[in-house]
């Protein structure tokens, strides 16, 4: 049965666990090489823990994903960002770049081992064809939203992860003139979704590294 054949309650239970982990696991990478790096901001405030009753943002983590579901739109969401205190870091300026890009990095990590349970899923085959399904859609969603994740905060705009890398690659002066965009940059974001520039921006992409884990597992 495809995807799109599955009842609402289907759907959504295909999908909680892939989004709800992609989201989770991407603010706890930030925290944890953030606390490797010298600040202990979040470990002190317990938000090292997978446990997502801690990072789930009502709107970002379930309300906006939900709707997104229920239109077949364009599928993301977000959780509260783990919080990072740059002056304990050893090299701030340096260290903000590994903290921003471990969040994408997390999410394609975790893309590569849902694409590895969708591999299952299709070795077990119609023997156990309710697993192996499971496992199959479950595994295409994993992929999918950790992708959109990944290609979204690597988007160079403020404050997402690829605007954070930005700011510290750039030279001192024009980074700081930079970092006051921070402001402008959710309405841009925004306005990039109101216009339907976002699926085209990053489609292709998110298509590369969908059909790059499909090639490299075989599936």
């Amino acid at each position: 049965m495809p995807m799109d054949e599955l009842t609402l309650v289907g759907r959504i239970a295909i999908w909680v666990l892939p989004v709800i982990f992609a989201i989770t696991v991407h603010e706890v990478a930030h925290g944890w090489v953030a606390s490797k790096l010298g600040d202990n901001t979040a470990k002190n405030l317990g938000r090292l823990t997978l446990n997502p009753i801690s990072h789930i943002d009502v709107v970002g983590t379930l309300i906006v994903p939900a709707v997104l579901l229920f239109l077949g739109g364009f599928m993301f969401g977000w959780a509260k960002p783990v919080p990072v205190n740059w002056i304990n870091l050893k090299r701030p300026k340096r260290d903000m770049i590994y903290v921003a890009i471990a969040g994408p990095l997390a999410n394609l990590l975790m893309a590569i081992a849902w694409g590895i349970l969708m591999k299952i899923g299709f070795m077990l085959g119609s023997g156990n064809e309710f697993i192996s399904m499971l496992l199959i859609y479950m595994g295409y969603a994993g992929i999918f939203i950790n992708a959109v994740l990944m290609m979204l905060n690597l988007l160079p705009i403020l404050p997402l992860d690829g605007g954070r890398v930005l700011a510290g690659l750039l030279p001192n002066e024009i980074s700081y003139q930079y970092s006051k965009l921070e402001r402008l940059g959710f309405p841009i974001l925004i306005v990039i979704i109101a216009m339907g520039w976002l699926s085209k921006i990053l489609g292709p992409p998110i298509y590369f590294l969908q059909t790059s884990i499909f090639k490299i597992l075989g599936i």
